[in-house]
């Protein structure tokens, strides 16, 4: 298998570009919460659904890039489980690094941030980073050149999302108790019973006492 490229001139200039925009971010999210909260949002609630979904958009999209950007050569295909990562074992630092950071990192903002938006478990972000990862792999074996097509690479992917949900996980279990339960209607209704039956002796024993 041919050894990953070092970090190039298109990586750097689109990781420059991404630090770059991040303002911009801040300020679309800011945006959205504005708009949230003048729709009647708790405060807390319109940021932090805000910042989720801006979150998970700017940390996805300069690498989901990078990994849809053509190489020099041709394409290699590895289905056997565990052998990239076996030949690790022997590599040098830099290309430890840029192998496990930049496969690791792909969906981590999605995992990191999703959760914390929506309603989801950390097998559901398995599952979609699974899906996910498969999904970029498939593109960049048929639409792309210079590409290594691994199974590590879309373990490695889902991975890196499952430990940044893990890494935000008090966050989005605090918003889910913040919301609490939904309530029983059958509680409400036996609720409304009771305040009409109260509020109908309090009339009568009202009448009661005028009538003394």
């Amino acid at each position: 298998m041919t050894p990953p490229l070092a970090v190039n001139s298109l990586e750097a200039n689109t990781l420059y570009v991404a630090f770059a925009l991040l303002p911009f971010a801040f300020a679309a999210a800011w945006a959205l919460a504005a708009w949230r909260i003048r729709r009647g949002r708790p405060r807390r609630e319109a940021w932090r659904y805000s910042l989720a979904e801006v979150g998970a958009v700017v940390g996805s999209v300069p690498l989901l890039f990078l990994g849809l950007t053509s190489r020099e050569g041709a394409n290699a295909l590895q289905l056997v489980p565990l052998v990239d990562l076996a030949d690790l074992a022997g590599a040098g630092p830099r290309r430890i690094v840029e192998q496990l950071a930049g496969n690791l990192f792909v969906f981590a903002a999605a995992g990191f941030f999703l959760p914390v938006r929506f309603t989801l478990g950390l097998g559901a972000v398995a599952a979609g980073a699974l899906l996910a990862a498969a999904t970029l792999e498939a593109l960049q074996f048929s639409l792309l050149t210079g590409r290594v097509v691994s199974v590590d690479d879309a373990l490695m992917n889902a991975a890196g999302a499952v430990l940044a949900a893990l890494a935000s996980r008090p966050w989005w279990r605090r918003s889910r108790a913040v919301a609490g339960p939904e309530p029983d209607p059958a509680v409400l209704r036996s609720a409304g019973r009771d305040w009409r039956v109260t509020s109908f002796e309090v009339s009568r024993g009202t009448d009661r006492a005028a009538r003394c």
